[in-house]
């Protein structure tokens, strides 16, 4: 059974940080670009940030460029998105998913494995 279990969420204050993981069994990430995505209440999901196979590139949403940091831990199959001065409009339940191709994507349609999601708070 491929899984991706996201991890980490939580009420934060503005100006606060948070570092979400994501979780991947069942299956090798071998070769897998992996992404964030987020969806705010009455909004649909959107993209937060995506990292390559071997790690050289990552790939931000304008709204999170230099606030987010996505990195990834083969060892342990994981990836990370460190959240720093968040802000209240970051408010969303947060995605991780992965796709087949090594290369960063901003389209949610090529990614083909999809975490339950963690909620994030940020209270102002």
């Amino acid at each position: 059974q491929v899984q991706l279990v996201e991890s980490g969420g939580g009420l934060v204050q503005a100006g606060g940080s948070l570092r979400l993981s994501c979780a991947a069994s069942g299956r090798t990430f071998s070769g897998s670009a992996m992404g964030w995505f987020r969806q705010a209440p009455g909004k649909e999901r959107e993209f937060v940030a995506s990292i390559d196979w071997a790690a050289f590139s990552a790939d931000y949403a304008d709204s999170v460029k230099g606030r987010f940091t996505i990195s990834r831990d083969k060892t342990r199959n994981t990836v990370y998105l460190q959240m720093n001065s968040l802000k209240p409009e970051d408010t969303a339940v947060y995605y991780c998913a992965a796709r087949r191709p090594p290369d960063t994507s901003r389209m949610m349609s090529t990614y083909d494995i999809w975490g339950q999601g963690t909620q994030v708070t940020v209270s102002s």
